[in-house]
């Protein structure tokens, strides 16, 4: 919504909080176009990256503190907080020299920029950014499972921030854990990939994207896959056997791949190395976001609007391409 929203000038400035919308949004073409009318692209960011280049009217890149680096404001330095992939908050402190003492942190920007724009009458900003303890007392009065926040980030380890579902409490009417049986489609294909191989003799297939091991979000940190036995590449295309000797591939051709789509906008990847792999026939597999470019800005999941990112009709063709780019 907020890229369809700048694509049709209904808003004009974008403010980027770190990340990397570019490589990261669905519909790759149609996201470059959508940033680049932005009035304002403001990036707030500890790295440059793809999002810094798709420049409208005007452009800030505003570098911040990374976590590592010491944060210090008037009340010393600071502490953040961070989850980890079991539920424990903890409090995490830099301890690097910054790489300029012109750098701000993302807490301080974020600061300042609200101090100049809404005011402080309200919500006194500034004394936010000078301590960020005082930030957790007001995340502490305004969600549930923070109490004693401050104090509990003390403890070694940090605290466990509970939920219900970990307790086997059930929030529900019945008190108790409720299941609903949905049948399954029969394909979950769109009516649109019929006329697709009708027209091409060639069958549609189901590309679903995915990361690498030694991947976090759209951060390569290396060209090998370790979990699927992949080196110094990733513009492959995992196929089973059966489907690649069916469209006359071997193991190392060179394909290209274009999505079905029935809004009349092409949308295709060139020059990916066929894999042969253990994959269901009909599915294929390839990594994100080199295949973003694939996925519609308007194939969402029902309710979620998450991209169908691992449900992408595609035809497979040959491919004269030899260079193998990487997508950041």
């Amino acid at each position: 919504e907020a890229l369809k929203a700048l694509d049709e000038g209904k808003s004009k400035v974008l403010i980027c909080l770190g990340g990397n919308l570019a490589a990261a949004a669905p519909d790759t073409g149609f996201t470059y176009g959508a940033m680049k009318k932005a009035e304002l692209n403001v990036q707030i960011s500890t790295k440059l990256n793809r999002s810094h280049l798709q420049v409208g009217k005007a452009a800030l890149i505003l570098p911040c503190l990374g976590r590592t680096e010491l944060d210090i404001q008037r009340t010393g330095n600071q502490k953040i907080t961070v989850e980890d992939t079991f539920s424990m908050v903890h409090a995490s402190t830099g301890a690097a020299e910054p790489v300029s003492p012109l750098c701000l942190s993302e807490t301080d920007i974020v600061a300042r920029m609200a101090h100049a724009t809404v005011g402080g009458e309200r919500v006194d900003w500034l004394a936010l950014r000078d301590d960020y303890a005082r930030i957790r007392d007001l995340i502490e009065q305004t969600i549930a499972g923070f109490a004693d926040f401050n104090a509990r980030i003390q403890q070694p380890c940090g605290f466990h921030l509970d939920n219900s579902a970990a307790k086997l409490v059930w929030n529900t009417a019945s008190g108790q854990a409720e299941f609903r049986a949905s049948t399954l489609p029969h394909s979950v294909l769109p009516e649109c990939t019929r006329h697709a191989e009708q027209m091409s003799d060639q069958p549609v297939l189901l590309l679903q994207s995915l990361r690498s091991h030694d991947q976090y979000n759209t951060t390569i940190y290396g060209m090998d896959d370790r979990y699927r036995g992949i080196k110094g590449q990733r513009n492959v295309v995992f196929m089973n056997e059966a489907d690649a000797r069916q469209l006359g591939f071997a193991e190392g051709d060179r394909v290209d791949m274009a999505a079905i789509c029935n809004d009349g906008r092409e949308r295709s990847v060139t020059g990916f190395v066929v894999v042969i792999y253990e994959i269901p026939r009909g599915n294929i597999a390839a990594y994100y976001p080199e295949t973003n470019p694939l996925v519609p800005i308007d194939s969402i999941g029902a309710g979620s609007f998450t991209p169908t990112s691992k449900s992408i009709p595609v035809l497979v063709t040959g491919s004269n391409r030899q260079d193998n780019l990487l997508l950041l």
